[in-house]
């Protein structure tokens, strides 16, 4: 075996683990300094950046005549963000939930995303769809850190205990422009290490003679989301949770409005939509992101057995698509397996924890805890 192949995938897991590191220090004294919290750095700045990839391939994919490519992209990375990365993040760490995300940004993530596939039911988002999509994320970032911003005392007494300064510190411009450089720098590790890590799992995969469907479908399409999986990753094992949970929600609203936005803007006539994400795979990302409401509001936290949930559902998605597209044999016994086992006991699942959750936040025990 090509030790060269070798060689990429360990260098592209090392760039990705060090440039997260640096670009959730980065982002998180940026928080002190602009006395914004690290609930909407992770919506807004580390979001934003780490969804470049995304941005990347779906403006290339449009470009290119291939559009199609570009919505899959967007609609695959974000329930891979919200099954996967916030599935691991949680097994790690139960995470806890800021009631923001409750009362507006996760809403809002739904809302958008049901917004998306209404655009979508003719096949295609068209320039103008890019343009109320594109004017939507600039509402929703500066609106975002003026509210942050309005609460700077709160926020700077949070930040001195971490970092040992008192509020109201003030720094220099090189302070500043040094924390700029870090978030620049991890942003540029990420995206290259995603890069040699993508590009070495594909080689390696087609050497071991896996079809190009396959690779397609799991290699390629979660590459691109490798900066969200270490960003969040690293942020939870320091301890940084609001930036680990808001760079996914974030990064969600970012994919369906500023890539989706810009790329359907970018592209002759607009972005296509195939068929087969418009009655599946569009399905599934609003069910996932229905499905954040529930789980985020039980006790206020994600707690580990729920992000076991997500990261299994996210198993059981993937296998369905591979066994679709290579028609296996035991695409029926799967197909009826999901429907009639896996599906309704999620729900039920789902169900009764927000019912409970529900009955709890009611009595008024957790909304005292719970407040940020």
């Amino acid at each position: 075996m090509d030790m060269t192949l070798i060689g990429m995938l360990v260098a592209g897991l090392l760039l990705l683990a060090v440039g997260g590191e640096i670009l959730v220090r980065g982002a998180s004294k940026l928080a002190l300094i602009g006395g914004i919290s690290p609930l909407v750095i992770g919506l807004t700045v580390v979001a934003f950046g780490t969804s470049a990839p995304e941005l990347a391939v779906s403006i290339q994919a449009g470009l290119t005549g291939n559009a199609n490519i570009g919505v899959a992209n967007v609609v695959g990375s974000n329930i891979f963000n919200i099954l996967f990365i916030l599935g691991i993040c949680a097994a790690i760490l139960p995470l806890t939930v800021s009631q923001q995300l409750i009362r507006l940004d996760v809403p809002l993530m739904i809302g958008v995303s049901i917004l998306v596939y209404l655009m979508a039911l003719d096949g295609r988002i068209s320039f103008w769809d890019g343009a109320l999509l594109a004017t939507g994320v600039i509402v929703y970032t500066v609106w975002a850190i003026r509210k942050s911003r309005q609460e700077n005392a709160a926020i700077q007494a949070e930040y001195a205990e971490e970092f040992g300064e008192p509020p109201g510190t003030r720094h220099s411009a090189l302070d500043v422009a040094m924390q700029f450089g870090l978030v620049i720098a991890g942003l540029l590790i990420l995206v290259l290490g995603s890069r040699w890590l993508v590009d070495g799992a594909v080689a390696l995969a087609q050497v071991l003679g896996v079809s190009d469907v396959v690779i397609g479908l799991t290699i390629v399409a979660v590459g691109t989301s490798l900066p969200e999986v270490a960003t969040s990753i690293v942020a939870a094992v320091r301890g940084e949770r609001d930036i680990a949970i808001g760079n996914i929600v974030g990064s969600n609203l970012f994919n369906l409005l500023s890539i989706l936005g810009f790329a359907s803007m970018a592209t002759p006539g607009g972005m296509a939509v195939a068929q087969s994400v418009l009655r599946f795979d569009m399905i599934v990302m609003l069910a996932v992101a229905l499905a954040c409401l529930p789980i985020f509001f039980s006790g206020w936290q994600i707690a580990r057995w729920e992000g076991w949930l997500f990261f299994g559902s996210y198993i059981a998605y993937t296998t369905y698509l591979v066994l679709n597209a290579t028609q296996s044999a035991l695409l029926p016994f799967y197909t009826n397996l999901m429907l009639y086992g896996f599906l309704p006991a999620i729900t039920i699942v789902l169900t009764v924890v927000g019912v409970r959750a529900i009955r709890t936040n009611g009595s008024g025990s957790l909304i005292e805890t719970a407040a940020d």
